[in-house]
């Protein structure tokens, strides 16, 4: 069955929270299109509407809105294209874009809110607490002492 990683975008915050959806959850989002508006109550944001702005594949291959169809395709595209960033002036590239159809092959699904529910994001999504910290953070705090005893040493 299909898992999705969907980043529900909040225009209003400009917040992106993730959602895991797999199972029936997962085929609601299978064969719809680029641009949908769509119920998120099967996301677990009763009364909120979404629409789908994008997406990716397991491979990084990013969608693009005006290819129809389902699959990937390798198109000559130009600046403005979804996935491509040229680095002169004119410049065109061969590149592998995935259609706008949502299949079993995306792994995230990109979606902003259009529509807001009665509960806010908040609630639906507790943030982490700001005093945890991570393991790399100790790493850095430990160098750093080291660091300034070798400049006094000098």
């Amino acid at each position: 069955m299909a898992e999705f990683k969907v980043v529900v975008a909040d225009p209003k915050t400009g917040r992106a929270y993730n959602v895991n959806a797999s199972g029936g959850v997962a085929g609601a989002l299978v064969g719809k299109k680029i641009g949908d508006e769509m119920d998120a109550g099967s996301l677990g944001l009763s009364g909120y509407k979404v629409t789908i702005t994008g997406g990716s594949d397991r491979t990084g291959t990013p969608a693009n809105k005006s290819l129809p169809g389902a699959g990937r395709k390798k198109l000559l595209v130009a600046k403005g294209t979804t996935g491509y960033h040229p680095k002169m002036e004119g410049q065109r590239r061969r590149k592998t874009l995935r259609s706008k159809e949502i299949t079993t092959d995306f792994v995230q699904v990109n979606a902003k809110i259009t529509a807001y529910g009665d509960k806010p994001l908040d609630e639906l999504f507790p943030s982490k607490p700001a005093d945890e910290t991570k393991a790399g953070d100790d790493k850095t705090a430990q160098k750093a002492p080291a660091k300034k005893a070798a400049e006094k040493k000098a």
